[in-house]
C-alpha cells in the first residue's frame, strides 16, 4: 500500500518501531486513537468540547462490539444505535447524527492510506478496516431543525413570570435574613441580561467589565449601549467569533438592571481586580453550570414547563426582535448567526403577531382598492 506520509497521526509516527508485542491488537487500537487525537489537535479543534467526546464515543463503541476497528462491519454499528435508542427512547435525531458523524470520521481517518493504518492492520492482522456507515444506516438530513420539539421561545407572560420569580427570591432571602440574597440579586440581573441580549451561555459568562460599550446612537444608555462578545461560537477549529450586540430601545429597562448590578451588587462580592462581569461568592467567574442553575431555580419557582431551559431565553429574544419588526439581517447579526436560515429556526412568532401582520396587510390592501377610481 506504499509508505505512509509524515502526517500528524500517521501510524509510523505513533507506534514504537522495532517493538514486538505479544498482543498487538490493543496497542494498535490505542495508537489509532492517539493518532486521531493528534490529527484533530493539529486542526486546532477543542479538546474538551470536540476531541475528548469523540474518543470516548469510539471507545464506547469498541466496548459494545468487543471487537477492534479492523473487525467492525455495518451490522455492528446498526446494533449499537438500536441499543442506544432502546436504552434512551428520547435520544434526539441531532445527537444520533453527531454520534454517527463521529464514528464516520474515525473510520475515514484509519482507512485513509496516507496515515498508514491500513498497511499496519494488513501486516499485523491480515485484514483492514473499512467504512461502516453509509447512506442506508445513517440519519438522513431532511429537516433544518432536529432539536427537541419542546424547546421554544417564552411568551411575554412567561418572561415576566420568570423575572417576577427571580425578584421574589431576592425579597424572600432578605426577609428571612438568610444567606444568599446577594447571589439571588445577581441571578435576577443575569436572567434579564440573557433575555435582553440573547447571548449563548459561554458568551454571557465570558463577559468582562471591559466588554461594556457606549453606543453613540443611544447616548442615554451610557456604558450599557452594547456588549462586546469575545467568546462567540467557533467552528472547525477557528477561534471564538466576536461581535457587538446592541441594546435595543424595547429592552431599555436592562440599562438600569445592569447599572444596579455593576454599582451596587457586584462590588459586594469583593472580587477586587477580577475582570469578570458575572462573579461568584467565591470571588471567581460564574460558570455555565451556575447560569443554568439560576434559570432552573427561577423556572421552578414560576411554575413554567420543564422543557424550557436557559437557551429558550435566546430563542425568546430572537423571536421578539422579529415581532418588534427589526430587519432580518439586524436580528441575524445580534444573534451571531452565520446564515439567516439558522435565525429562522430560532424564531417562533406568536399568533398575535401574525394576526397583527395579517390585519395590517389587509388594511393596506383594502385602502389601496378604495383609492382606485
Amino acid at each position: 500500500m506504499g509508505r505512509a506520509a509524515d502526517l500528524p497521526g500517521a501510524a509510523h509516527l505513533v507506534l514504537a518501531g522495532n517493538v514486538v508485542h505479544l498482543d498487538p491488537a490493543p496497542v494498535v487500537f490505542k495508537g489509532m486513537l492517539e493518532g486521531w487525537s493528534r490529527q484533530q489537535r493539529t486542526r486546532f479543534l477543542k479538546w474538551e468540547g470536540t476531541i475528548k467526546p469523540r474518543l470516548s464515543l469510539v471507545r464506547r463503541f469498541a466496548e459494545f462490539t468487543n471487537q477492534y476497528p479492523w473487525e467492525w462491519e455495518p451490522a455492528e454499528v446498526e446494533a449499537f444505535f438500536d441499543h442506544l435508542r432502546s436504552k434512551n427512547p428520547n435520544l434526539t435525531v441531532s445527537t444520533g447524527r453527531q454520534y454517527q458523524n463521529g464514528l464516520r470520521m474515525f473510520m475515514d481517518f484509519i482507512t485513509d492510506a496516507r496515515y498508514g493504518w491500513l498497511a499496519t492492520c494488513l501486516e499485523q492482522f491480515g485484514r483492514v478496516p473499512a467504512q461502516i456507515l453509509h447512506e442506508w444506516n445513517s440519519v438522513s438530513h431532511v429537516a433544518e431543525f432536529e432539536g427537541q420539539p419542546g424547546r421554544r421561545p417564552l411568551t411575554y407572560e412567561e418572561v415576566q413570570s420568570l423575572f417576577d420569580a427571580a425578584d421574589a427570591r431576592v425579597d424572600d432571602k432578605r426577609a428571612r435574613g438568610r444567606k444568599g440574597a446577594l447571589t439571588a440579586m445577581r441571578d435576577s440581573a443575569l436572567l434579564k441580561a440573557f433575555y435582553a441580549f440573547g447571548l449563548r451561555r459561554q458568551e454571557m459568562v465570558g463577559l468582562d467589565l471591559a466588554d461594556l460599550r457606549h453606543n453613540p446612537k443611544t447616548p442615554d444608555f451610557g456604558q450599557y449601549g452594547a456588549l462586546f462578545v469575545r467568546f462567540g461560537k467557533s467552528s472547525n477549529g477557528s477561534p471564538p467569533k466576536r461581535r457587538t450586540v446592541f441594546t435595543v430601545p424595547e429592552m431599555d429597562w436592562i440599562v438600569d438592571v445592569l447599572d444596579h448590578y455593576v454599582t451596587e451588587v457586584r462590588p459586594r462580592f469583593d472580587v477586587g481586580q477580577h475582570p469578570a462581569f458575572w462573579v461568584t461568592e467565591r470571588r471567581g467567574r460564574l460558570s455555565k453550570r451556575g447560569a443554568n442553575e439560576a434559570f432552573e431555580t427561577a423556572r421552578q419557582a414560576a411554575g413554567l414547563p420543564e422543557e424550557l431551559d436557559l437557551h429558550s431565553l435566546r430563542h425568546s429574544m430572537i423571536t421578539h426582535l422579529v415581532e418588534f419588526d427589526y430587519p432580518e439581517r439586524f436580528v441575524q447579526d445580534q444573534a451571531g448567526h452565520k446564515v439567516a436560515a439558522t435565525t429562522a429556526i430560532y424564531t417562533g412568532v406568536s399568533d398575535e403577531y401574525r394576526n397583527r401582520l395579517l390585519k395590517s396587510k389587509l388594511t393596506a390592501r383594502h385602502a389601496e382598492l378604495w383609492e382606485k377610481p
